[in-house]
């Protein structure tokens, strides 16, 4: 079997994903990257080998007999360098977001659709341990029929992730109940069997819009300024140039099949992870801790408070990161590049994810008025649920 040939197109944080695809001789091989940042690009070479192509313009790739790219880039940028690849006949995996709005998503699905290329999007959340474990829970019957889900998202990185960098720019995200919100809600979405149609939501910046400390952090990366000594929020300093995006958002979901949904997303706590609660017509679960250590308990029987629960579940969680879930994600997408087929990802799904998220966004900055979500076309859903063919 000869290696799948890849790329990919921004050298950022997540290219730790393209490495865990770079196997000479044993699958696929990293036979092309690029990157716009020259230190960033330089180190391509000793992360993939001397025969390593780098450009600092996607275009010079379109024509380069790959077989798969990772566009790891910026949000914003997600839709056009998507749509080139796409256009070029190579497969595609798209970090997600998607991208920053409902439109932008119509359009890469359409493309892949009308030029039969295969499109991924990057939601790892459906591989992490915990969420599978929950899932498996529900379809089991654990808690019955499931009638709602409520996710409180403590990011206790947030002013280092997401304040110090492009995120904080609106222009390039929309908001980060898009942006960090994504994740969760295609988990909602997962967890419920349903897709998102109508919203409400408010928020704002409340915390980090008080601080004036500001500088351009070109040429740094997060790595570069992340520390847990950065203590409390508003403590933080040089925070980026423009800060427009909320950190602190709440919202209300109606899915198309009855179930209602809440998710809460604060960028100052000082714990760092998720919770979700789905209750049923049979009982509640929930998941404490979202990585290593983690469990995830179920009540059936009736009662006042108690913390025992009538099932706890542990979680195991392997060697990889995002609790082992990236391996499984970049191994689904390699096989999927060979053979097609359906995944556990989805793109519809991931265009959903991104118009709930849109929709929040909007109603959040028109005082939390109601926002309905169109859903995409039954054709283009079809094409992509019987797996791309």
């Amino acid at each position: 079997m000869n290696d799948l040939r890849l790329s990919v197109v921004g050298l950022g944080n997540r290219s730790d994903l393209v490495e865990l695809a770079h196997r000479p001789g044993s699958g696929s091989v990293v036979a092309a990257a690029c990157d716009r940042d020259p230190q960033i690009l330089a180190s391509a070479e000793k992360r993939f080998g001397e025969q390593v192509r780098t450009t600092a313009d996607h275009h010079e790739l379109l024509d380069a007999g790959l077989d798969g790219v990772f566009v790891l880039t910026p949000d914003h940028t997600h839709e056009q360098i998507g749509l080139d690849f796409l256009a070029a006949g190579v497969p595609v995996f798209l970090d997600k977001p998607m991208a920053i709005t409902v439109e932008s998503c119509d359009r890469l699905l359409a493309a892949a659709r009308a030029q039969r290329t295969p499109l991924y999007v990057g939601h790892n959340m459906r591989h992490m341990p915990v969420v599978v474990a929950m899932r498996e829970l529900i379809e089991g019957g654990a808690i019955g029929e499931v009638k709602a889900v409520w996710c409180r998202h403590f990011v206790g990185n947030g002013g280092d992730f997401y304040f110090k960098d492009w995120h904080a720019d609106r222009r390039n995200t929309t908001g980060l109940l898009l942006q960090k919100g994504a994740h969760d809600i295609d988990v909602i979405h997962w967890l419920a069997g349903g897709y998102t149609r109508r919203v409400n939501a408010m928020g704002g910046l409340t915390v980090y819009g008080g601080i004036d400390s500001h500088r351009d952090r070109s040429g740094e990366r997060m790595t570069d300024w992340l520390s847990h000594d950065n203590w409390p929020p508003l403590s933080q300093t040089g925070l980026h140039p423009v800060i427009d995006v909320e950190d602190l958002s709440m919202m209300q979901m109606q899915l198309d099949n009855g179930v209602f949904a809440s998710y809460q997303q604060c960028h100052y706590t000082p714990d760092y992870w998720r919770n979700y609660t789905v209750i049923g017509t049979e009982g509640r679960l929930e998941n404490f801790g979202d990585s290593e250590g983690a469990e995830v308990r179920v009540w059936n029987r009736r009662g006042d408070y108690r913390a025992e629960a009538d099932l706890v579940v542990p979680v195991l969680t392997p060697t990889g990161t995002h609790g082992g879930a990236d391996p499984v994600l970049v191994a689904e997408f390699l096989r999927f590049v060979r053979e097609g087929g359906a995944t556990v990802t989805s793109p519809v799904a991931a265009r959903e994810a991104v118009a709930a998220g849109y929709a929040a966004t909007l109603s959040l900055r028109n005082a939390g008025s109601a926002v309905d979500v169109v859903p995409v076309p039954e054709d283009v859903a079809a094409y992509f649920a019987h797996g791309q063919q």
